[in-house]
């Protein structure tokens, strides 16, 4: 991933800024998150069980962070991020449940809490404000969203928010394997794991992937949990669905973020199965293979008509390759079969919108409507919706939605025209009108906190 703007992303692609600066030097690194649905719904699919096991239910969110380095940390009370690396060098579905696992034992633990010094719970709070703002439901398109840069101490220097003590690891492990083993998952994905990484405690700092320094690896670490497996058993193996769905999500993280020919190299011993057809799809697409592109996802779409993300990915595939009517009909059967996924009726909206069909307006602001119930910081959401109400001659829902784009993803001085504008322009005590005023405190209660 070359940058934000590159063409040939997911659907959905943030990248934020993180800045830090240390004595002498400013620094920069990019915490890069991407929004996929399927991805997203596959996470999901895998915690369920082992949040309920914590009685945290869907209080947890989790974000994938494009970075190839294999971590995974918790922030900010219940947000757990999880690197692509990490994702795409594990063996199956049940080595990411076990790191899910593992992430869920430190939030009940209360691990949390013993946050570094240099960073306040306001800063926090900050950052995963960020993060949940400009990064749910920003295109890659979207030249608008480049990043929020949010000052931390240099404890970030290393890209590490936390770092546990032994203790709280064990017990960390301790809760993945009771979790794991009550919601009957085999715990066998926690060995793989700790044994990749125990061998990398004696390399250099600079080539130890981050999760060694957030989480100490011991060796009394691994035995501990090799001997709970010895004594009750290894549990079930793995559901095949759920290791179908590690083969999609990895599919898809690779033919997005490897090279086109590490793609086409990875799957060459079996070109036909479900996974290489679904990443090479991808591959043809951003050498802008168009063809190619179609006849892989074509194939994937004739056996297995049902299934809405190889319809939004081809929807995806057009609308990038600028055969938006096309795209349109795509994204239409995708929402069919995925009415439950605000990221999918986005991408609809946004090609019905991108085909200048002014009957199409009034269906893609339908779409939009119901995508922000659930996904209401939705910056790209928000900047169709302006449009849409622009095109209509709604002035003062355009101001508003922009203004609710603004507040995700700035800048202040736009925020503060475009409430202004929907203040001016909007009937006193209608919905829109009712929320501009509380976008109004937010923006004042911001300014307090700065004094």
């Amino acid at each position: 991933m070359k940058s934000v703007m590159h063409r040939n992303l997911f659907h959905f692609v943030l990248c934020i800024a993180l800045a830090w600066a240390s004595p002498g030097l400013a620094q920069r690194a990019p915490l890069r998150l991407i929004r996929d649905a399927e991805i997203e719904r596959t996470l999901k699919i895998y915690s369920r069980t082992i949040l309920r096991q914590a009685g945290l239910s869907s209080a947890v969110q989790i974000h994938v962070v494009n970075d190839s380095r294999i971590n995974a940390f918790v922030a900010g009370g219940r947000h757990m991020f999880i690197n692509t690396g990490l994702l795409m060098e594990a063996d199956g579905a049940g080595e990411v449940m076990a790191v899910i696992a593992h992430e869920t034992g430190h939030i009940a633990g209360g691990h949390l809490i013993r946050l570094r010094s240099a960073i306040r719970e306001a800063q926090i709070k900050s950052i995963i404000a960020a993060l949940l703002g400009a990064a749910a439901g920003v295109a890659a398109r979207d030249t608008r969203v480049a990043a929020g840069a949010i000052s931390l101490g240099s404890s970030l220097v290393r890209g590490t928010f936390f770092r546990y003590t032994r203790t709280q690891e064990q017990a960390a492990d301790q809760f993945a394997l009771t979790a794991m083993r009550r919601a009957g998952i085999s715990p066998v994905g926690l060995t793989k794991l700790l044994n990749r990484l125990i061998n990398q405690e004696a390399l250099l700092v600079s080539q130890q992937d981050p999760y060694i320094r957030t989480h100490p690896l011991t060796r009394a670490r691994l035995d501990h949990v090799e001997d709970n497996i010895k004594k009750f058993g290894p549990g079930p193996p793995t559901p095949a669905h759920l290791e179908r769905l590690h083969k999609r999500l990895r599919a898809k993280l690779v033919g997005f973020l490897l090279s086109p020919s590490q793609v086409h190299q990875r799957y060459e011993s079996n070109p036909r199965s479900v996974e290489a057809r679904y990443a090479t799809a991808v591959a043809y697409h951003r050498q802008h293979e168009l063809d190619d592109a179609l006849k892989q996802i074509n194939s994937l779409i004739n056996q297995f008509p049902k299934d809405g993300f190889f319809h939004e990915l081809k929807g995806q595939i057009l609308f990038e390759s600028s055969q938006i009517r096309q795209s349109v009909k795509a994204f239409d059967k995708a929402v069919k079969l995925l009415p439950n996924e605000p990221l999918v009726r986005v991408g609809l909206a946004q090609a019905q919108l991108q085909t200048g069909d002014r009957r199409l307006i009034d269906v893609a602001l339908g779409h939009l409507i119901v995508a922000t119930r659930t996904e209401k910081n939705s910056p790209l959401a928000w900047r169709l919706m302006s449009v849409a109400y622009g095109r209509k001659g709604q002035l003062g829902k355009s101001a508003w939605t922009l203004a609710e784009y603004f507040l995700l993803v700035g800048p202040r001085g736009d925020l503060v025209r475009s409430i202004k504008r929907a203040d001016k322009l909007l009937r006193r005590g209608t919905p829109a009108w009712r929320r501009v005023q509380d976008i109004k405190l937010v923006v004042k209660a911001s300014r307090r906190r700065r004094r």
